[in-house]
Formats: structure tokens, C-alpha cells, sequence
């Protein structure tokens, strides 16, 4: 009904801000409030190796009252986050994310990181596609089609 991953990614980017296993949560924590995100997909070089969420801290590093300047980020991530590729329906990576309890997914394609989606992104493409089905289904009953 609301299309395919790839095209949210189309339309919203494929950039995905990353960060080192070895960088600090501080660091980490700096860059996601700088970029206004909610994420960083950990690397190993090239290679994703987990995922770093505001979740992750606020559990791993704040209740467990660990020192963000000494912390690692490989040390409080999400070890092997899910992922999906960029031909799952937007129903079903919705449906992955309320049932799984997670905001943010790497999108892969052949093995290799190809975007990121958020929930707020689904959610702002499922927005506009019923808003554009309720003007057509406004105007097919007001006459105004043409």
C-alpha cells in the first residue's frame, strides 16, 4: 500500500552517519546531538559491527553509572542490529519496529549498507501518502477530478 523501503530512501537520502567502535560514548553522544539524530551505525572501517542509539545510553551508560569519556562505544552498543534491504515493504519494516521496540534500521543491499530508515521516517512517508490519498479521494467525490 505504501511502496518499498527503497523509495523512502529515495526520497529522504542514503547517508548514514557512522562512528568507530573506538571512539568514546562522549564523543558519540556529541555527534548525534550535533546532527540531531537518535543513531549511529558502529564500524570497523568499512564494516558495520552494531548500532549506537540514544536507548544505549541512557541503559548502558547512565543507569549503569559508567563515565561517558572513558567508555567505549563498542563496549555499550547494540551488537549485530537487525537489518533489512531496501525491497521490504513499509508495512512490514513498521511492523518489524513496533514488534522488535526499535526506532532505527540499517537498510542492506547484497551485504553492502546502503541507508538507514527511522520509524519518524516511515512515519512521515505513510503521513503523506494518506494525506495525498484523502485530497484524491476529496477531490474524486467533490467532482473536482479531471
Amino acid at each position: 500500500m505504501y511502496g518499498f523501503v527503497s523509495s523512502v530512501l529515495a526520497e529522504k537520502g542514503r547517508h548514514v552517519y557512522t562512528i568507530e567502535r573506538s571512539a568514546t560514548v562522549a564523543e558519540a553522544v556529541r555527534q548525534m546531538n550535533e546532527k540531531g539524530i537518535g543513531a549511529l551505525l558502529v564500524v570497523d572501517g568499512d564494516r558495520p559491527v552494531g548500532i549506537f542509539t540514544e536507548r544505549d545510553v541512557l541503559r548502558r551508560v547512565v543507569d549503569a553509572d559508567r563515565d561517558p569519556a572513558l567508555t567505549r562505544v563498542a563496549e555499550v552498543m547494540t551488537r549485530e542490529p537487525v537489518t533489512i534491504s531496501p525491497d521490504w515493504h513499509v508495512e512490514e519494516a513498521m511492523a518489524l519496529m513496533t514488534a522488535r521496540r526499535f526506532r532505527h534500521l540499517p537498510v542492506l543491499e547484497d551485504g553492502r549498507l546502503v541507508g538507514m530508515i527511522s520509524i519518524g521516517d516511515l512515519m512521515r512517508w505513510v503521513t503523506m501518502h494518506q494525506q495525498d490519498h484523502i485530497r484524491q479521494m476529496t477531490d474524486y467525490i467533490t467532482g473536482r477530478l479531471s
